[in-house]
């Protein structure tokens, strides 16, 4: 899978993607001998992914996409892989050329990788070539979660968001970042404020794509709101009656889980691809909203490293939506994307974390970086802007 040699202790090593021949062969042959199921007549997105468009997308991923081209585009950022409690972490590594440029820390979520950074690195890193300030430049760190991608799959068990953000805490510290932001959305979101908490002396502030907001003990219920936040506590209430239970499936049954996804590769598809359809700004195709061979980039980085389980362990660590017991103190900016999964609610999220900044955008949705690249890099570069002194 890769010409890095496996790491111990401390030691960080390059990592170059290196997908065999035989790999690639054996998905193509997959591709070719599906069995496909019937279809209700008139079934549409409602019902899951529907049947002409997933056999239209496999028989494009297995005749057309070109992982080669992927990898090489994927090995073009520095990637290294290090050991830390127990697990190995892959991260990508990109340091500006900037003096004085931010460290920043950017964490994927479920169903998404490293891939969703594709298009916000650059411009992160290296803003004087973008168009942007060099002042604004940050030394990118994109791990991939453990159990994730090129970290997984993990062999132990216990890796829930807390032991996660204490994982990134000592990756940054042995890049040699004491001071540094944090970003992220879904998982990355929640590990993100997690990081606020362990780190709090490192953290100069978080910038969150998505903030899942729970009724704080003593503050307004949803009857209590109007407005925005009303119809944003409304969403909440929506999502965790009616479109969770892919939530619920990951947390109980991640290994029976594992076994279709991994022997399926249009298993592996139809479950990511159901998601980038619900929670983007897409309106009858995915890819409406992030470029198919971007879709199939991320779907590739689950099937080849077979962490369809381990990734979907995380959700183990769920519970019931509670406010955390600790306010973040750590400056926050909460980015709202319209299309998202949920929104936040703006007098819940104030108790909960310290918001200095609040932005809500026109379009895009739950995978902000590859939707809404631009916007998501002015946002994040605004909101740092004022921390970096």
């Amino acid at each position: 899978m890769s010409s890095a040699a496996p790491t111990s202790g401390a030691s960080i090593v390059p990592f170059r993607i290196a997908v065999s021949a035989a790999e690639l062969e054996d998905l193509q042959r997959r591709l070719a001998t599906v069995r496909w199921p019937p279809e209700a007549p008139g079934a549409g997105w409602e019902d899951g992914v529907p049947l002409g468009y997933l056999r239209e997308l496999a028989e494009y991923w297995r005749t057309t996409y070109d992982w080669r081209r992927h990898e090489a585009r994927l090995n073009s950022f520095a990637q290294f892989t290090t050991e830390i409690d127990g697990a190995r972490v892959h991260f990508l590594h990109v340091r500006s050329a900037e003096p004085d440029a931010l460290p920043l820390i950017v964490t994927h979520g479920w169903p998404g990788s490293i891939a969703e950074f594709i298009h916000v690195i650059g411009p992160l890193a290296d803003p004087r070539a973008h168009g942007g300030d060099p002042g604004d430049a940050f030394h990118v760190v994109a791990p991939s979660i453990p159990g994730y991608g090129f970290s997984g799959p993990t062999r132990a068990p216990g890796w829930d968001v807390a032991r996660v953000a204490r994982a990134w805490a000592e990756l940054m510290s042995r890049l040699g970042y004491q001071r540094y932001g944090a970003q992220g959305g879904d998982w990355g979101s929640a590990v993100s404020q997690q990081l606020a908490r362990v780190a709090a002396g490192h953290i100069v502030g978080l910038h969150l794509n998505l903030l899942m907001t729970a009724q704080p003990a003593a503050g307004p219920g949803p009857a209590d709101l109007s407005g925005a936040d009303h119809r944003a506590a409304q969403s909440l209430i929506e999502f965790r009656t009616w479109r969770s239970g892919y939530q619920l499936v990951n947390a109980t049954q991640s290994q029976t889980l594992a076994y279709a996804l991994t022997d399926s590769p249009v298993g592996q598809l139809a479950w990511i691809v159901d998601k980038m359809m619900e929670w983007s700004a897409a309106r009858h195709a995915p890819e409406e909203a992030v470029d198919r061979d971007l879709i199939l980039t991320n779907v590739m980085l689950y099937w080849l490293t077979r962490t369809a389980g381990s990734s979907a362990r995380l959700y183990k660590t769920l519970t019931s939506a509670q406010p955390p017991a600790t306010r973040i103190e750590a400056p926050t900016a909460v980015a709202v994307f319209p299309s998202d999964i949920a929104q936040p609610v703006r007098a819940w999220a104030q108790q909960q974390a310290n918001v200095v900044r609040w932005t809500e955008f026109e379009h895009g949705g739950h995978f902000a970086a590859l939707e809404a690249p631009n916007p998501l890099v002015h946002d994040i570069r605004a909101f740092f802007r004022q921390l970096r002194r």
